[in-house]
């Protein structure tokens, strides 16, 4: 009998395999068993990041195309809720991470195998891409508006922001899917609700992005280039401090309290991080 589990954080396989299966057969066992849900974990990825920018950028679009009528708070709505449907959703298949920078920061915790980071990021980048290409497919001709972000300020303003609201979110992210004395149930709520409080604070700012493949998508898209070294560097040093801070405030000498409903639906958010 060969048993497929996601218990180490669903990137591996754990193999139950009898002891009169022969080397090979258990070989190949294990090969398909790695091969078919890492397919599905970068399936989700894609995905769900795709579904993730299309939701947020349009509500860019539309509030720039019909005069401002969805509003920063909108925006700010929308990509709060598309986070935590989409963690509820896909959490349990892939860590629900559709962020270069939560990916990045986690795998430096060695809280997921770095062996698996280019091709989530890769899932993720092409996710954001083609939703990027589709809303300019959509609302084409004299509104063509660009989707994605760029400094409203200086390069130096855009950069803190966007590290500090990363650092926001990877902190928070940390607590609530990593820490078993979290209550894992809430964790997309929290995580939506952080995203929804970012980008309230840095939207006039930066955009709000905190999300290196939310940027980089619409940019290759639109081919529009200002300030994408802030995106793509200051998201992923913020995630990776946020991170590592919660691992330095995380231990105590306090035993943990008994988990008496664990978080199933969200076990690979959990154990990803």
């Amino acid at each position: 009998m060969v048993e497929i589990s996601g218990s180490k954080g669903n990137h591996g396989v754990i193999l139950d395999v009898e002891a009169e299966v022969n080397q090979n057969s258990s070989q190949s066992a294990s090969d398909v068993g790695f091969i078919v849900p890492f397919m599905q974990k970068l399936m989700a990825e894609a995905l769900g990041t795709y579904f993730l920018i299309f939701a947020g950028c349009a509500s860019v679009v539309v509030n720039v195309n019909n005069e401002k009528v969805v509003s920063l708070p909108g925006i700010a709505i929308v990509w709060g809720l598309a986070v935590m449907v989409l963690v509820y959703s896909l959490g349990h298949i892939s860590g629900a991470h559709f962020n270069p920078a939560v990916t990045i920061a986690f795998a430096t915790c060695k809280r997921f195998p770095l062996k698996q980071v280019p091709a989530y990021i890769i899932a993720q980048v092409f996710g954001s891409t083609m939703a990027a290409g589709t809303l300019r497919l959509l609302f084409s001709g004299p509104h063509d508006v660009f989707a994605g972000t760029a400094p409203q300020g200086s390069d130096l303003q855009a950069f803190v922001m966007e590290f500090i609201v990363t650092f926001f979110l990877m902190f928070v992210i940390s607590g609530v899917a990593t820490d078993n004395r979290a209550i894992g149930e809430l964790a997309g709520l929290a995580i939506g609700a952080t995203v929804l409080l970012n980008g309230l604070i840095s939207g006039p700012i930066t955009g709000g992005s905190m999300n290196p493949a939310r940027s980089l998508g619409p940019a290759i898209v639109w081919h529009h280039y200002k300030g994408i070294w802030v995106y793509l560097t200051a998201p992923i040093l913020g995630a990776v401090a946020g991170a590592w801070t919660y691992n330095v405030v995380r231990y105590t000498n306090k035993p943990l309290r008994e988990i008496t409903k664990s978080a199933s639906f969200l076990k690979g958010l959990h154990d990803s991080g």
